[in-house]
C-alpha cells in the first residue's frame, strides 16, 4: 500500500514541475523513509528498487514526457535491477533520489538513481528499462530525445554481467 501512494503523491508532486528538465538532466526527488518502509530501523531492500520507480515516475513527469507515453498506449517494464548498498538508511530519514537516463538504444533505456541520507550516498540503483505498447517493444527515442555517441563504461559493464 505504500508504495502505491508513494507513487500518487509523487505524481501530484511531478505535475508542479512537469516539463521543467531535459531528457539528460538529472532529476531529484525526495522521500521519507516510514514505517511501512523499514524494517526495525532501517529501510528494507527491496523498497530501495520501488524508490527507483517512483523517481523514474518522477522524472518522466519532469522531463514532460509522461502523457506522451500514455498518449501513445505504452507502459514501461523495468527489465534488470542492480543495487549497491553504500550504507543503511534509516527510519524517519529524508532520502533524496537523483535520477539519470544514462543511456539508450533502439531497444532500452538505462538510468542511474543515487539515493541519498543523511548528506551522504546511501545507495546506487541501476535501472534497465523497456517501453512496451501492445507486447512490442517501441524504441526509447519515441519518448526521449537523446543522442549518445558511445556507450558508457558503467552500461557495458553491466551488460556483461548480466549476460553471463
Amino acid at each position: 500500500m505504500s508504495g502505491l501512494l508513494r507513487n500518487l503523491i509523487a505524481f501530484f508532486i511531478g505535475l508542479c514541475g512537469y516539463a521543467s528538465r531535459a531528457a539528460t538532466d538529472t532529476v531529484e526527488t525526495r522521500f521519507w523513509v516510514t514505517p511501512f518502509d523499514s524494517g526495525v530501523r532501517v529501510l528494507k531492500s527491496d523498497k530501495y528498487l520501488q524508490y527507483a520507480e517512483t523517481a523514474q515516475l518522477d522524472y518522466l513527469l519532469k522531463v514532460g514526457r509522461f502523457f506522451a507515453v500514455l498518449g501513445g498506449g505504452a507502459g514501461f517494464v523495468n527489465l534488470a535491477q542492480q543495487v549497491r548498498f553504500l550504507r543503511p538508511i534509516a527510519l524517519f530519514s529524508r532520502v533524496r533520489v537523483e535520477t539519470r537516463l544514462l543511456y539508450a538504444d533502439d531497444k532500452c533505456a538505462y538510468f542511474q538513481h543515487a539515493l541519498h541520507a543523511r548528506g551522504n550516498l546511501a545507495a546506487e540503483v541501476l535501472v534497465k528499462m523497456k517501453f512496451k505498447k501492445a507486447g512490442r517493444t517501441v524504441a526509447p527515442s519515441t519518448f526521449l530525445a537523446f543522442s549518445f555517441d558511445a556507450v558508457p563504461d558503467a552500461v557495458r559493464s553491466w551488460e556483461t554481467a548480466l549476460q553471463g
